[in-house]
């Protein structure tokens, strides 16, 4: 009977001296990215290779990674994803749409493709994902290549390019 006494006056005592319990994730999480369009000039090229996702604590994560370097893109909101040249309607699911645009093709000098795909619907495996809900491709064409990244809701995210990968990240979270 002692030590239950003991150990309520124990849990008492570090409520009222202030001791927090542990911490989520996301209240650690400093995504104050914002949701306007991020843009980055065109700068040297390279040829698209391959698309991967991963899930992080604070955001769902694309990275494009590229034969040679890529420093351009835009990525942004937009009501619909439409393929560059045909302006075929690129069908997403989520709340809301990012249209990505590396300004890389994903073919060689010899127009052969550098990167393929087996579902342009289904680029990428995103089932569990708490922010994105799909990934499809929007083409290549005149150098640069489009995705759309349909996610659950408009949530903040940053794009930024490393020496041959541009990556995207999207919040959980406001």
């Amino acid at each position: 009977m002692v030590s239950k006494a003991v150990l309520l006056v124990a849990v008492l005592a570090s409520a009222v001296v202030g001791v927090p319990a542990a911490a989520s994730a996301e209240s650690v999480c400093d995504t104050a990215w914002g949701s306007a369009a991020k843009v980055a000039a065109p700068g040297a090229t390279g040829e698209m290779t391959d698309l991967r996702a991963g899930r992080h604590d604070c955001y769902d994560r694309v990275v494009f990674d590229f034969r040679g370097t890529s420093e351009g893109f835009q990525v942004d909101y937009v009501s619909d994803v439409h393929e560059d040249g045909s302006g075929r309607l690129v069908p997403l699911r989520g709340g809301a749409k990012l249209r990505i645009v590396a300004h890389s093709p994903a073919y060689d000098e010899s127009f052969n493709p550098t990167y393929t795909y087996a579902n342009r619907d289904e680029l990428v495996d995103v089932a569990g994902y708490r922010t994105f809900r799909q990934v499809a491709w929007a083409g290549s064409f005149e150098g640069q290549t489009m995705v759309g990244l349909g996610v659950r809701a408009r949530l903040p995210f940053r794009a930024f390019t490393l020496t041959d990968k541009l990556v995207v990240d999207v919040a959980h979270t406001w």
